[in-house]
């Protein structure tokens, strides 16, 4: 909901504008929680090599009970754009952006992301939560039968880390109910962001695939990881 391009550009112009934005977003420090390199979430030259991870291209996910994983694909493209995970009563959606070597983006995206919800009618609040600054959302929803219009919940969490930025949207339970909160937050912590070493422009999503071995399912449910 934010308006990072997710648009590919070639590797020249992408090492070109990731220089460029270095110098032009040097005023948006990286917004991470203290300890981010050993509680994640990690990027992959900080993350334990033999577990057992899901490799999703761009994100590597560790399994665990109750886990069940989605893959967002564009309908014209056939390109995933995004990670769901059901888990706890909850959803966590996940993207990894690339970002700028030594500044942040989430302070920016807070704003896109704030100016986008109150456009669409629903109202945003900024908090200090377990990855840092946080927006909780109540976020306006057309009922399906025409009745009237009802209100979701939603938390937006993102973290900067070493030429990445990944971005997660909380809703069900943990965007409510605190239990349920740390176990997400804890999911959250335990993503392996795979930046790789082809140029990109920051604010490029990072390339994302379908696992090799998927469990049984259709061919974007990924279920009992």
């Amino acid at each position: 909901m934010s308006d990072i391009s997710d648009t590919p550009r070639g590797a020249e112009e992408g090492a070109e504008l990731e220089q460029q934005d270095d110098g032009l977003e040097a005023e948006f420090e990286k917004s991470a929680p203290p300890g981010r390199e050993t509680d994640g979430p990690l990027d992959e030259s900080e993350a334990n090599p033999v577990r057992p991870y899901v490799d999703l291209g761009g994100v590597k996910i560790l399994p665990r009970e109750g886990l069940h994983l989605r893959l967002e694909v564009e309908e014209e493209s056939q390109r995933v754009v995004a990670v769901g995970l059901d888990y706890a009563g909850s959803t966590l959606q996940v993207q990894p952006f690339a970002a700028p070597r030594s500044s942040g983006l989430w302070h920016e995206i807070r704003d896109q992301i704030t100016d986008q919800i109150q456009r669409q009618g629903g109202r945003v609040t900024e908090r200090d939560g377990a990855f840092g600054p946080e927006l909780v959302a109540e976020i306006p929803v057309a009922a399906p039968d025409g009745g009237p219009v009802e209100t979701r919940v939603a938390r937006f969490v993102g973290v900067d880390g070493p030429r990445w930025f990944l971005r997660g949207v909380i809703a069900g339970d943990a965007a409510v109910q605190p239990e349920a909160a740390a176990l997400v937050e804890d999911l959250f912590r335990s993503i392996v962001v795979v930046r790789g070493s082809v140029p990109m422009p920051p604010r490029d999503l990072i390339p994302l695939r379908m696992p090799a071995a998927p469990t049984t399912g259709n061919e974007n449910d990924y279920s009992s990881l």
